[in-house]
């Protein structure tokens, strides 16, 4: 007579419900805390705000840092500005509000969450795959890290001072709303930490035998290409300044990615 769902369990004896009630428990302790930090980040209002917003101000550190070595080169490197943002909706900020709030916790929940997550699934792993495990998750997620830093600090502030100041007749103000900051912040920020897992995917293809650093070599022409075509439909603007600043920096991952996979196979 065949086993009946109830009686499936695997090496440790539990069985498939068990597993279930685990994994319930692990999806309620991940939810709890990032509400927590969702509320948290919603209370903290102008302290969030602060940092949302600060890629607009001429005071922003990348603008000083161009400052700077505009006294050192003895011509301007970036000229001073001021964008205003405005607010188009009723409820629009309030909704803004709370969608950046739940950003923020998540953000600061992720150790947390990829903690409970890897608690779950490890146990099903031997020993070797959970250290390779530990390496891949935590590489990961600094990669995804430093792709969000690097769109928050260079990327989405240069892109910010040339449109929002960009003008075809002096007769024509720029109004940017709210919305419109936001949305191209969360997208670049998103579109360019998903870019940096680009070497982790290497290694790991690598490792899998499905790709070599020969067949990187081989098809990076195409690779240009097609990372030109991808930046020019997921970035939420559809000007040639964007496109060059957001593939530059996918372009350079696609040439480390390389010599990984080339690390890798040794």
């Amino acid at each position: 007579m065949g086993k009946t769902s109830d009686n499936l369990h695997d090496g440790s004896g539990q069985t498939f419900w068990d597993h279930l009630d685990v994994l319930r428990g692990v999806l309620l302790r991940i939810l709890a805390v990032t509400l927590i930090f969702t509320v948290a980040a919603f209370c903290l209002k102008d302290e969030v705000f602060a940092v949302v917003l600060a890629p607009k101000s001429p005071d922003f550190i990348l603008y000083r840092l161009l400052s700077g070595l505009s006294d050192r080169l003895g011509f301007r490197v970036v000229d001073t500005f001021d964008v205003a943002l405005i607010n188009t909706g009723l409820a629009q900020q309030f909704m803004i509000h709370m969608k950046t709030a739940f950003c923020v916790g998540l953000i600061v929940a992720s150790p947390y969450i990829l903690h409970q997550v890897f608690g779950f699934i490890s146990p099903a792993l031997y020993e070797k795959e959970r250290k390779y495990s530990v390496r891949l998750l935590t590489g990961g997620y600094l990669m995804f890290l430093a792709g969000v830093a690097l769109s928050y600090f260079i990327i989405f502030p240069l892109t910010f001072r040339f449109l929002g100041t960009y003008q075809v007749s002096p007769e024509v103000t720029n109004l940017i709303s709210l919305e419109s900051y936001m949305s191209v912040l969360i997208m670049l920020c998103l579109f360019m930490g998903l870019m940096c897992e680009l070497p982790v995917l290497s290694y790991i293809a690598t490792k899998a035998g499905i790709i070599d650093s020969g067949f990187l070599t081989k098809y990076r022409r195409h690779a240009v290409l097609v990372i030109l075509v991808v930046c020019a439909i997921i970035t939420p603007t559809s000007d040639a300044f964007t496109l060059l600043i957001v593939s530059l920096p996918i372009w350079i991952l696609y040439e480390v990615s390389i010599l990984i996979s080339r690390s890798a196979s040794r």
